[in-house]
């Protein structure tokens, strides 16, 4: 069973799931605007750490995440990695059969726990 994140502080989802002591530059602070929903948008290097900026806020809130990205790759290791983590996560990508794509809208439909669908 997952924890329930919905207490927790940024700060203590970041170092309890991904074993971090601290954020790097910007994300704590496009976490905090998201987290008081502010429309956020965050332009940040690549290897930045964006990834943390929508995960972190997606476990402390309700619901489940939607992530558009165009890079298939990029979904498939993020889930893999969420996965592993024990967050539970899906993603639905163009040359999916009909089978696992209706397996992932089955799962995030009736599974409550899923946090995040690239």
């Amino acid at each position: 069973m997952r924890r329930d994140y919905s207490q927790a502080t940024p700060l203590e989802v970041l170092r309890e799931i991904w074993g971090y002591s601290s954020f790097r530059p910007m994300q704590e602070e496009v976490i905090r605007s998201v987290l008081r929903g502010d429309d956020t948008l965050a332009l940040m290097p690549t290897g930045g750490g964006k990834s943390i900026t929508f995960q972190v806020p997606a476990l402390i809130l309700e619901g489940i995440t939607l992530v558009i990205t165009p890079l298939v790759a990029l979904m498939r290791d993020q889930v893999e990695k969420l996965k592993s983590l024990g967050i539970n996560a899906q993603a639905l990508y163009s040359g999916m059969t009909r089978g696992e794509t209706l397996a992932v809208l089955d799962n995030i439909v009736y599974a409550a726990d899923y946090k995040i669908l690239y």
